[in-house]
């Protein structure tokens, strides 16, 4: 199914920053402003940004964060995610690359899925102390080098430093203590629902699921959120939808059927209520 998503391309992500095109399957860019697209949309590129100066506001599925720099930011093509601007000075790194350009040899066709930061919203983001500040400096200086000379080496030099970041991200996040104040019970519902909104809109479900009572699950996701159960599930589900209506190769009652609802009457009621404007209006907004 996902390869029916609207997808922004590296040839896309590339002309959102400079006129330069070519056929290469990474690209990299610093760049004094960045192209905020407010509305959620997927990739098909993995991104490592380093942001050196400045704050952005992005969201990655449900969850909103204000990002200061100094910070490094990682993002997988499954990942739904919008920017928007938080102030006026911003000075941001960031490479772009294919996953078949960084798996070129690797034996390991599962290597970037194994480091969930790509993918899990609670981990897109690394704040960095000095000492890995300068580190990042480093290595982005280096990477960026290695772009300026056109050599024939060039592809293999950057898969290294390109491991050299994914490893010193995931020493980073094992050395980090995990201190949260969310509940436990709450983060797995988190993640159940991130798997199985598309087939499963009953709270029960999750709570059946997670072997509490639909109640008691309830409370603990108003406790931990200030949203209830219901709530997080219709999120997901409009969130997706307007994704999928983004794709103009898909038609409304398409995406109503990878939405399973019964109908796109059902569908377009369910999606106007949540946004108030009908699902046609949207797609003609945002394509």
């Amino acid at each position: 199914m996902k390869n029916k998503i609207a997808t922004y391309s590296l040839a896309h992500h590339k002309s959102l920053f400079t006129d330069i095109n070519n056929n290469k399957d990474y690209f990299y860019v610093q760049a004094k402003d960045h192209p905020y697209i407010s509305e959620p949309y997927r990739a098909e590129s993995y991104a490592i940004e380093f942001l050196r100066k400045g704050s952005i506001v992005m969201q990655t599925r449900l969850k909103k964060v204000v990002v200061h720099a100094p910070a490094i930011i990682t993002l997988g093509p499954s990942v739904i995610r919008s920017f928007t601007k938080d102030g006026d000075e911003i000075l941001i790194d960031i490479i772009f690359f294919k996953p078949q350009f960084f798996l070129h040899n690797q034996a390991n066709v599962f290597f970037l899925s194994q480091y969930e930061f790509f993918d899990n919203s609670e981990m897109h983001v690394f704040n960095l102390e000095k000492k890995n500040k300068l580190k990042f400096e480093q290595i982005f200086s280096l990477l960026r080098q290695s772009l300026d000379n056109n050599s024939n080496h060039q592809p293999s030099i950057l898969r290294g430093y390109l491991y050299i970041l994914i490893y010193e991200l995931d020493f980073i996040k094992q050395t980090i203590l995990t201190e949260t104040t969310q509940n436990s019970l709450f983060e797995k519902f988190k993640e159940i629902l991130f798997k199985d909104f598309l087939h499963q809109r009953s709270v029960q479900y999750y709570a059946d699921a997670l072997n509490v009572t639909r109640k008691y699950l309830s409370e603990v996701i108003k406790n931990n959120s200030g949203k209830t159960a219901s709530d997080w599930i219709e999120d997901i589900v409009v969130l997706e939808a307007k994704v999928l209506l983004q794709n103009k190769d898909l038609t409304i009652n398409q995406i109503s059927d990878i939405l399973n609802f019964p109908n796109q009457s059902t569908f377009g009621r369910f999606f106007k209520k949540a946004t108030e404007i009908s699902p046609l209006e949207y797609r003609r907004k945002n394509i």
